[in-house]
């Protein structure tokens, strides 16, 4: 069964993937900055601590996290499907091996959660290294995602 997607559907779903990463890329600086909050918490005085703790940074952290990990894959795969959709392939270079290989970081650093709810400070310091290394590549991604982009526009 061949399935006829109209060319307008093809066009513009070519802009779902790199819109969903602009909100991504936005929610991984704010969870950085809640994460800063929860390492400041853990390691404040009782005065500063009682301050923080108000601000639940812990919880949003954590929410925001499993956010970005769910919408992180299904953005991945979704910008996959819609190139090999559009082209017949995908087109293996950079920024399609760079995705991929945030996809395998943001599960990893996910995966420590259980670990670092124990207290395992080799988890803490591993899910941060990757952390700072999936926003490096983030912001890579993004620079070369506009460039794929303004490709596209100047063949429409």
């Amino acid at each position: 069964m061949n399935l006829a997607i109209p060319d307008s559907v093809k066009v513009w779903s070519q802009f779902i993937h790199p819109s969903l990463m602009w909100v991504l890329l936005a929610m991984s600086i704010y969870a950085l900055y809640s994460g800063i909050q929860v390492q400041r918490t853990r390691y404040a005085d009782s005065d500063v601590k009682k301050e923080l703790l108000k601000g639940r940074y812990n919880v949003k952290h954590y929410q925001v996290g499993s956010i970005l990990l769910a919408l992180m894959i299904i953005g991945s795969l979704g910008g996959m499907a819609v190139t090999y959709i559009n082209n017949g392939k995908l087109f293996v270079g950079s920024h399609l091996l760079a995705g991929l290989g945030m996809t395998g970081l943001i599960a990893t650093s996910a995966s420590l959660s259980p670990f670092m709810q124990k207290g395992k400070n080799w988890a803490r310091f591993t899910h941060i290294a990757l952390n700072v290394v999936l926003l490096g590549l983030f912001g890579w991604q993004a620079v070369t995602g506009v460039q794929i982009v303004q490709r596209i526009i100047s063949k429409m």
